[in-house]
């Protein structure tokens, strides 16, 4: 009985080591590795049956078995470190890089036109003396509305006009509420601009949309008077468009001013001299920027009216104030010439590339 157990012991050792020799993976040594040494392995199964041997005979069987576990186990990680060395000798030569070939450039990215103009518009109002800030998004009525001198059942509250979060919550139509939060921290003189995002129901098309951004400024200090506010807003325009341009006001209404205008801004492109303009030397030829008007709107802008200043705590017999409000699409539109919004969020390369 000891001699078969023997016998069937080196007969595994020698068919383990021989398939051990002719493996060419890692993966299938380790397999045979669990295939004789594991719990349910041949050499495990042989081992169960020294309890049919002698007394004196286990010892001999045993001695045996892990003299042929040693070996195997050897044979494994000496297999194992060749099959890996090989393996990865193969991986350099495929991954070698032949510094020799020209590099690949990465195309770097340019800022969207939009940041461009948002950041001219940001240096130039600094240069004035003017101080940027920002407000929430999502913005209680009563700074929206209510302290704008808008009150409950005005055109603009509809439902149809604006995103109502609740009763007393909306997202934001303007950004004149920021200006609201500025002027009841009362720290007079105030020379401000906030852009921002703001949201307005507006169907999709090539001139609106239901998200896009506005600057607002404000000024409310002694003796603030329209003359001032005409006086920034061409040094603005000029700064922005050149010296050539020409602003025209015309009179108009919003609850917050008091007197109140929209603005026009001469056309840059055919030079406010379109066949229909009144700058009295006409061109020939049809100009889209200006359908031939030879003025385009630009803004709308006013005195702040003494009732909001009174919301917000401040003597309107003591101080005065104007603001204005700009949509910076509008302005990107004019300066680059483009002719629909959708380009300026769609985010084409090909398009962005342009600027």
């Amino acid at each position: 009985m000891i001699k078969e157990t023997l016998e069937k012991i080196e007969q595994l050792r020698d068919k383990t080591l021989l398939a051990i020799k002719d493996s060419i993976y890692v993966e299938a040594v380790n397999d045979i590795r669990v295939k004789t040494l594991g719990k349910k392995g041949e050499l495990t199964t042989v081992l169960k049956q020294m309890g049919s041997l002698a007394p004196d005979e286990r010892p001999i069987i045993g001695a045996k078995a892990n003299e042929v576990r040693e070996t195997v186990e050897t044979a494994i990680l000496e297999q194992t470190a060749k099959l890996k060395t090989l393996r990865d000798e193969q991986n350099i030569k495929k991954e070698t890089i032949d510094v020799t070939l020209p590099g690949k450039r990465r195309p770097l990215g340019k800022s969207h036109p939009l940041r461009v103009v948002l950041e001219d518009l940001k240096d130039i109002f600094r240069s004035m003396g003017y101080t940027v800030v920002s407000g929430p998004e999502i913005e209680e009525v009563r700074f929206v509305f209510d302290m704008l001198n808008t009150p409950a059942g005005h055109p603009a509250r509809d439902e149809s006009d604006t995103f109502y979060i609740n009763d007393d919550v909306v997202l934001r139509t303007q950004t004149s509420s920021v200006q609201i939060r500025a002027m009841l921290e009362n720290k007079l003189p105030i020379a401000i601009i906030s852009p921002g995002r703001v949201y307005r129901r507006d169907e999709v098309d090539a001139t609106h949309s239901p998200v896009f951004h506005q600057c607002e400024g404000l000024v409310v200090g002694k003796d603030i008077t329209f003359a001032d506010l005409k006086g920034t807003l061409e040094t603005f325009m000029k700064r922005l468009y050149g010296n050539s341009v020409r602003l025209r006001f015309r009179p108009h209404q919003f609850p917050y001013t008091e007197p109140s205008a929209e603005v026009d801004l001469s056309c840059f492109k055919c030079g406010g001299n379109s066949d229909t303009g009144d700058s009295g030397s006409a061109q020939s030829g049809y100009c889209s920027f200006c359908k031939n008007e030879g003025w385009i709107e630009m803004l709308g802008a006013g005195v702040v009216h003494p009732q909001v200043l009174i919301n917000c705590g401040i003597d309107p017999e003591i101080y005065s104030g104007f603001a204005f409000g700009v949509g910076l699409e509008r302005i990107t539109m004019m300066r680059y010439e483009i002719d629909d919004m959708r380009l300026l969020y769609e985010n084409d390369i090909r398009f962005l590339r342009q600027f």
